[in-house]
């Protein structure tokens, strides 16, 4: 009989918040491994993961520009580095999460918030602009909401 306690989430909803490349990285990461087993998932994107959303490959455009760890001076040679080492770098984990129907939506608020709000999306991605209302009606009530 399944009371539900183990059961798996039927939906994860990720908001990202952080502006460290390497968290910014692992929400992709958990957002395309939930859609390889065909869990829907939605990529709330706020605050300073917002410019992972940015038009731009300059080294401090777009998802460039985000926080790199120690000793990397760039979200570039980071993922340049987790590339070598045959982990899917950000483009390829953004272009898995459109390929598999991810939902992004990136936060007004924190547009807003940061003075982002004129700035150019990526054209490549269906990227919503919205609330964190809009994202809390999305959640599934037997879904997984991960903040990063």
């Amino acid at each position: 009989m399944n009371d539900g306690i183990n059961a798996s989430p039927d939906k994860l909803s990720i908001a990202v918040f952080s502006g460290d490349f390497t968290r910014v990285h692992y929400a992709l990461v958990m957002a395309s491994g939930a859609l390889a087993i065909n869990r829907p998932v939605t990529v709330f994107f706020t605050m300073e993961a917002s410019r992972a959303l940015l038009a731009g490959d300059d080294i401090d455009q777009g998802w460039h520009g985000l926080a790199p760890p120690a000793p990397f001076e760039t979200a570039l040679a980071c993922d340049t580095d987790l590339q070598s080492k045959g982990v899917g770098g950000f483009e390829e984990l953004l272009e898995a999460g459109k390929d598999l129907g991810a939902r992004v939506v990136v936060c007004e608020m924190g547009l807003r918030a940061l003075g982002l709000d004129g700035q150019k999306l990526r054209e490549d991605l269906s990227v919503e602009i919205a609330g964190v209302v809009t994202f809390l009606n999305d959640a599934s009530g037997t879904g997984a909401v991960v903040f990063v």
